[in-house]
Formats: structure tokens, sequence, C-alpha cells
């Protein structure tokens, strides 16, 4: 993460917020929002950086060097996006590394009502395979939104685990 007094910051949070895609139980309105909008991979990535890193909105971090750097990782196949579309306007999504059976979220943004939802959603349909259980979705930290999507926290120790577990499994096929 940026820092405008310093190097480049890296985090590593007693507990970290990960979305349990094993056993993913989507509250009615999440269901009701997921199904009004089609869900892509890699269709526009630099659409969906772009919003991502909109100055305007609250906690922006995201400057042109980092989005150079992830650019040119999706270029890389490292960094993929997941889209929320409502007919031919793009309504919100995420974008995020992944490596075997991590995903790891770096932001995400909406341009309707429940698009940024409908991606999360998505992103959990397209990690539940027969990996699911063994799949890490890290989304950082748990925030009040987040938790309306089934985030939760769990220790450190208990991430490193998981995420070692996960760094072993193939990619999903969506990534592929």
């Amino acid at each position: 993460m940026p820092d405008s007094h310093g190097p480049l910051l890296w985090w590593s949070p007693v507990e970290r917020g990960v979305i349990e895609v094993d056993g993913f139980a989507p509250s009615r309105s999440l269901r009701r929002a997921r199904q009004r909008f089609e869900i892509r991979v890699n269709t526009a990535f630099d659409q969906v950086i772009r919003a991502c890193a909109d100055p305007s909105r609250p906690g922006a971090w995201i400057d042109a060097d980092i989005m150079a750097a992830y650019t040119r990782l999706h270029e890389l196949g490292w960094v993929h996006s997941v889209e929320a579309w409502d007919g031919d306007e793009l309504a919100g999504g995420l974008y995020g590394v992944a490596i075997g059976g991590l995903f790891a979220g770096e932001s995400m943004f909406h341009h309707k009502t429940d698009g940024s939802k409908a991606a999360v959603a998505g992103l959990v349909e397209l990690l539940s395979d027969k990996y699911a259980a063994d799949r890490v979705l890290d989304i950082q930290w748990v925030t009040s939104h987040l938790a309306t999507l089934g985030a939760v926290a769990i220790p450190r120790d208990d991430y490193l685990r998981r995420v070692d577990r996960a760094l072993a499994l193939p990619l999903p096929d969506a990534f592929s």
C-alpha cells in the first residue's frame, strides 16, 4: 500500500479477513443482487482498476505506480478482474491476485447498487469447485460491508496454514 510519507507498506494483521468459499451462504438480498448481473472475468481489467483507483472514493490508495504494477501482473496472468455487468454497462467489480487456491482481493468498486456485492458472490462461485474447502478468498480485513457478504476474521497463524495449503492447489478454471 503506498504511503505518501515513505516506501510501500506491507500489512500482516493479527487477524485476517476471509470469505469462506466452502459453505458460503449468501443472504437472500445477496442472492437477488447476484441474479441481476452477468459475471465476467478479465474482460474489462483496465476499467476495473481505474474505477478502484478513483481518487474521489473514500480511502483511495491506488496510485499510478500501483496501477502500472497490477496491470503488468494482469498481463502476466497473476492478477484478474471479476466484473458484474448489467447489459453492456460495467456495474461493479474487483481485482486480485490468484496463485493456486489463493485469491487475494485487492480492491472493489460499484457504479450501480449491488454491483460490487454481485462481483464478490460471482467470485465465490468461480472458486467453488472440488477444492473449495481448501481455497482461500483473502479480503484483507473485515469491514461492516464485507461482513454482510460473509467475511470473517481468522487468526494470523490459521491464515498462514490455510494459505500454505491453498498455494499447492491448481488455479480455478476461470483464471487458468
